[in-house]
């Protein structure tokens, strides 16, 4: 049997494979993100986060944190699981005796442009289901092709979506797509929730989305 330190490197292996080679596809045909027999997770929610809170959360290169003038990864959009999904995730784990999962989804979206971005932005909700991520964010975005990559870690499974408008050679944000596949193969397991508690908005259960963002 193969043992533990085996089933690492080929994971990592694995990740690092798909970092090298997107594959775009039609946001008809990409895949989205899976629940597995865990439906009464398709009712927990995420809501947009803020430019710092994905820093926080990827632990990127120094000199991105350090950008006062400028806002890292400006074409990209992250949603983190509210205090409601993460308090309801053990709450279901503890009810199931063990069986349901404690496990988190957080999802990245790298546009080709800020321009795409700020157009996604004033279409998109604030807070969503995450049963309703496939059809209203990845499925409605007609028009696009994407390139989805997933990381395992520990409590959190993050999945990332390159987006690019159809027929469009390359990926202008290739630079930001890179740095961000390289933070996420670098991180540790998350062996609870704490990074995401201590985010800047995720003070009370009773987070209220701010009505506008800055772009």
């Amino acid at each position: 049997m193969e043992g533990k330190e085996g089933k690492k490197k080929k994971k990592q292996k694995g990740e690092k494979k798909s970092t090298a080679n997107p594959s775009f596809k039609p946001s008809s045909e990409v895949k989205g993100i899976r629940f597995g027999g865990q439906f009464v997770v398709k009712s927990f929610t995420v809501r947009r986060a803020a430019p710092i809170e994905l820093l926080r959360l990827l632990s990127p290169p120094p000199h991105l944190c350090n950008q006062s003038n400028s806002v890292p990864f400006p074409s990209t959009v992250a949603f983190l699981p509210t205090n409601f999904t993460i308090l309801a995730h053990h709450a279901w784990h503890t009810l199931t005796l063990g069986l349901g999962t404690k496990k988190s989804k957080v999802l990245v979206f790298v546009f080709e442009s800020e321009a795409m971005k700020s157009a996604v932005d004033r279409v998109w909700p604030s807070a969503i289901p995450l049963g309703e991520v496939n059809k209203k964010l990845i499925r409605g975005l007609s028009g696009c092709e994407m390139a989805r990559f997933k990381f395992r870690k520990g409590c959190i499974t993050f999945y990332l979506y390159a987006v690019r408008h159809v027929g469009v050679a390359g990926f202008s944000r290739a630079e930001d797509l890179r740095t961000i596949l390289q933070s996420l193969v670098a991180l540790k397991d998350f062996l609870d929730h704490t990074a995401m508690l201590a985010l800047p908005a995720q003070r009370s259960i009773g987070f209220s989305p701010p009505v506008a963002m800055a772009h």
